[in-house]
């Protein structure tokens, strides 16, 4: 490595998911393996280049986290058909994070990244190797002048004056030696032809190539999605593909975050506690594995996706012996603690079997508080209220200060939807329905597969006209269940003081008795003028405009009304008028879309039973624990708000939902328990604990981020500054160090390339001498530290 002769690339653990992948759970894998190649090769391993080279499309959101790890070099990317202009013009995503240099120049590969056609040399390929000797079989002539003229081909498409050549695919270099030895006789004959040397004596000369002075890149605002190779081939299903696993996923990083807090706050005596030996690793590894761009992406074969959940429970397994001795710790007893860990289908044998349960600690990561241990909540018993079936009565009244919810008593349909609080109502028809999936037959011959969403009709199917209903109604919980169809449920929430309205959901298993795959979705319809446009969020962050049959950079011919316009959908989407939005919040990644004005959808469920012909080489058929079919279980959290103040509402809710708690049990009527904070005080709302984990012995790493974007809202978009020695009530910081995003080198070292684009270059923004005692946080900002603590 020192000579220069090896350079990493990327150097996260895995090449993650740009669509389906959360930032946190995006960035911790980067770290982490950062972290692994410095400690193997110095500094000198730190990677330069963002390759990410196979995700189906790439988010504005990891644009900004590649360039804040320290990558000052460009992304080369799969190509893109569906655009009608050059694929390598270097466009600059430009997040919009002040005061910060978060720009990172993108390079579209021509051939996907895969060898010009001619030059493949492996076990797998079928070209014929490079003969350069005297004989008839010499073949280097015209092997080189293939080659040239592949670069002169690929260099006259980009602006700038170096292009990349990539030399092998996926399963290649199993014979390493055939490549290097042809690889080698290439450069050699092709060195020789360029310089004009006599040792060619066909040498030609130097092929033009690109100015010497490019002109200035245009600066892309969006992203890359929705991705396609082909006019009827839009890789969109996979957005949804696997929704039980993209839950998992999104569970298990939730816990993770628990799981490094409370090894942080407890320090190392949490790994070797009265419950055995803990550790965080297993799990950080598992979620770092799970971010894979074939793992929560849902593309992987069945038998991949079975290995993925069993690394991550057998991460679990590792962390919840580590927090119940950090628990142990923090909150002075020994008694036996339980973990639910089938709560997604209301199984814990606990609950079930013991006479006497008391809860031991509800915790999680956020913003505020970070409580990890509360008294137990009163029991959930109902007051005064039974089962009925509900026919009559139209309103769930259950928190007058926020909602009021009404439903068609005919069909059992949501039908309004009430802000009390603000003094308006609109009207919200939700149902579910179902896209028959093209099977690939002579008339649509691309189908449906993990990959690529491609329905058979532009109209879904509605799921059930009326759905039969229930209505539980308690002090503490008011809940309208319906029942759509054998295989399609949802329960309708209310709690008193909540401002949002909870949708639970079960689907599946997906009937396919007729020979069709099936794509199920839920869809609200509203009366709300929104003019093709709705917003989705990029990994969970910042949020982008979407507009139908749209494209910001290149004229659109849509070829695919509904599968065209989805795209993926971590944490939240929303349409708006000037006045009112809908916001719907998701507790996985899944695709989502407005196909019709003032209406949008989610995609909770697939079945189908074709491939889409993407390598997966199997139907998107998951069979579930009995063999029948998978039920998934999911929620989305409706908020309805006015436009101009729905990010105080969906900004910190969204963030709850990512790093939900988790909840401890014991047998027995309850010990006695000892409240603690890990704060000294609570942290402003737009102020969120992004990291806490241990960094070795007397270290922990510390991000914080600020959570709204600039002008999003009155309040919450304005800068923070925060006292870093006397936050944490667990330890005192004795020493920080300011770091580069993944954590894994100073941010004084991270020198960044700056882009000449159409608005001008960026400039850096001056280093400022640390003072950890007020620490400042710009809008959508994420400062990472390195601090020594004492405990």
């Amino acid at each position: 490595v020192p000579p220069g002769r090896l350079e990493f690339v990327g150097g996260g653990w895995v090449m993650s998911d740009e669509a389906a992948a959360h930032y946190g759970g995006a960035l911790q894998q980067l770290a982490l393996g950062r972290r692994l190649l410095r400690r193997l090769f110095g500094g000198c391993g730190s990677p330069r280049v963002a390759w990410q080279i196979d995700p189906f499309g790439h988010a504005r959101e990891l644009a900004a986290t590649f360039a804040q790890v320290g990558h000052p070099e460009p992304r080369p990317g799969r190509p893109r058909s569906f655009r009608s202009v050059s694929p390598a013009l270097s466009p600059v995503p430009g997040p919009p994070v002040a005061g910060e240099v978060t720009e990172l120049s993108p390079g579209i590969l021509p051939n996907v990244y895969n060898p010009p056609a001619g030059l493949c040399w492996d076990q797998l390929c079928t070209d014929p190797p490079v003969v350069d000797g005297d004989g008839p079989e010499r073949n280097v002539d015209a092997v080189v002048t293939s080659f040239l003229q592949a670069a002169a081909t690929q260099a006259r498409q980009y602006r700038t004056n170096h292009i990349v050549m990539t030399m092998g695919s996926d399963f290649h270099y199993e014979n390493a030696h055939l490549w290097f030895k042809n690889l080698d006789k290439l450069i050699t004959h092709a060195n020789a032809r360029v310089r004009g040397c006599p040792q060619s004596p066909r040498g030609v000369p130097k092929p033009p190539g690109p100015s010497l002075t490019p002109p200035p890149l245009p600066l892309k605002t969006d992203d890359f999605f929705p991705y396609s190779d082909g006019p009827h081939q839009f890789w969109t299903g996979y957005f949804s593909s696997r929704p039980a696993f993209k839950g998992y996923e999104r569970l298990s990083s939730g816990f993770l975050q628990i799981c490094s807090q409370l090894e942080a706050l407890a320090g190392p005596s949490a790994r070797d506690g009265p419950y055995g030996p803990g550790d965080s690793s297993v799990l950080r590894e598992a979620v770092a594995v799970a971010q894979h761009h074939d793992a929560v992406a849902g593309t992987e074969r069945q038998h991949v996706a079975n290995d993925y959940a069993r690394q991550l429970a057998e991460g679990w397994d590792s962390c919840q012996v580590l927090v119940a001795n950090a628990l142990s710790l923090l909150g002075g007893t020994k008694d036996p603690l339980v973990f639910c860990n089938a709560l997604n289908i209301s199984v814990c044998p606990l609950t079930e079997t013991a006479p006497h349960v008391s809860t031991w600690g509800g915790f999680g990561g956020g913003s505020g508080g970070l409580q990890t241990l509360r008294p137990p909540p009163p029991p959930l018993k109902p007051v005064g209220g039974d089962w009925v079936v509900w026919g009559g009565g139209a309103d769930l009244p259950v928190s007058p200060q926020h909602l009021r919810v009404r439903f068609d008593p005919i069909t059992g349909h949501l039908l309004e939807i009430q802000n009390l609080a603000e003094g308006f109502s609109l009207p919200v028809f939700q149902s579910f329905y179902w896209y028959n999936a093209s099977a690939g037959d002579g008339q649509c011959p691309q189908a449906s597969g993990a990959y690529i969403f491609r329905p058979n009709a532009s109209a879904p199917i509605p799921v059930a006209k009326r759905a039969t209903t229930r209505l539980l109604k308690t002090a503490l919980v008011q809940e309208l269940h319906q029942n759509f169809s054998a295989w399609c449920s949802q329960v309708l929430r209310l709690r008193p003081g909540q401002p949002y309205l909870e949708l639970e959901w079960s689907v599946g298993p997906i009937p396919v008795a007729d020979g069709l795959g099936k794509e199920v979705i839920s869809r609200f319809e509203t009366p709300l003028r929104t003019a093709g446009r709705f917003y989705t969020d990029s990994n969970g962050r910042q949020v982008l405009q979407r507009r139908r049959d749209y494209r910001p950079t290149w004229n659109l011919s849509q070829s695919e009304p509904v599968a065209g316009n989805y795209y993926p959908v971590n944490t939240r989407i929303f349409i708006k008028d000037e006045k009112v939005q809908l916001t719907v919040l998701t507790d996985r990644s899944q695709g989502g879309s407005s196909v019709l004005d003032g209406s949008l959808e989610l995609m909770v469920h697939r079945r189908l039973l074709n491939d889409d012909n993407r390598g997966l080489a199997e139907p998107l058929d998951e069979p579930g624990d009995d063999g029948r079919g998978l039920v998934v279980r999911g929620r989305h959290l409706v908020l309805l708000g006015t436009a101009a103040g729905a990010a105080d509402r969906h900004r910190p809710l969204a963030q709850e939902m990512v790093t939900s708690p988790t909840v401890v049990l014991a047998p027995g009527p309850g010990p006695h328990l000892r409240q603690f904070s890990a704060l000294r005080r609570a942290l402003p709302p737009a102020l969120h604990l992004l990291t806490l984990e241990p960094r070795g012995a007397g270290a922990v790493l510390l991000r914080l981020e600020h959570l709204y974007e600039r002008g999003e809202s009155h309040n919450g978009s304005r800068p923070l500054t925060v006292d870093l020695t006397t936050l944490f009530s667990a330890f005192t910081i004795t020493s920080v160090q300011e770091m580069a995003l993944a954590g894994d080198v100073p941010l004084h070292s991270v020198s960044r390339l700056l882009w000449n684009t159409a608005a001008g270059t960026p400039k850096p923004r001056p280093a400022a001498r640390l003072d950890p005692r007020r620490v400042r946080l710009e809008p959508m900002e994420i400062r990472t530290f390195l601090a020594s603590v004492r405990y």
